[in-house]
């Protein structure tokens, strides 16, 4: 239980906030280098999991970061259109830009946030009272 009470939560809440910029420039830099490394290659086996993978890690970082707030629908539709810039700019370094990427993308994205979420209600749950913000 003390995992999803007091002192525990704002903690793993400043983690999302100081993992976030992080997180993405290794998104951004991973989507936008003309010659990406294989290494994941070979852990996943596939690309789609790739990119899954790192945009439920920023959506999950961000959306704890931000908090239970109505406005986490935000956060969500930004990672997913920040998935979707970054596609459309990966055309320009001679990479192809694909539409089941961005959908690997947004799915990634909304099982993230889908997450966070369910995390962070656990404690309005368990405690009785609304989680601090």
């Amino acid at each position: 239980m003390l995992f999803f009470r007091g002192k525990f939560l704002p903690w793993v809440r400043r983690a999302g906030l100081w993992l976030f910029l992080p997180a993405l420039a290794v998104v951004a830099w991973g989507e936008l280098t003309p010659h990406p490394p294989h290494i994941a290659d070979e852990v996943f086996g596939w690309d789609k999991a790739e990119h899954f993978t790192a945009y439920f890690g920023l959506a999950l970082l961000a959306s704890l970061a931000w908090g239970l707030r109505r406005s986490v629908l935000l956060v969500l539709l930004g990672v997913i259109a920040l998935g979707g810039a970054l596609e459309i700019l990966q055309s320009f370094t001679g990479r192809d830009a694909e539409w089941l990427d961005e959908f690997a993308n947004s799915l990634g994205a909304m099982a993230g946030t889908a997450l966070a979420c369910a995390y962070l209600a656990i404690p309005r749950h368990l405690v009785g009272g609304p989680a601090p913000d």
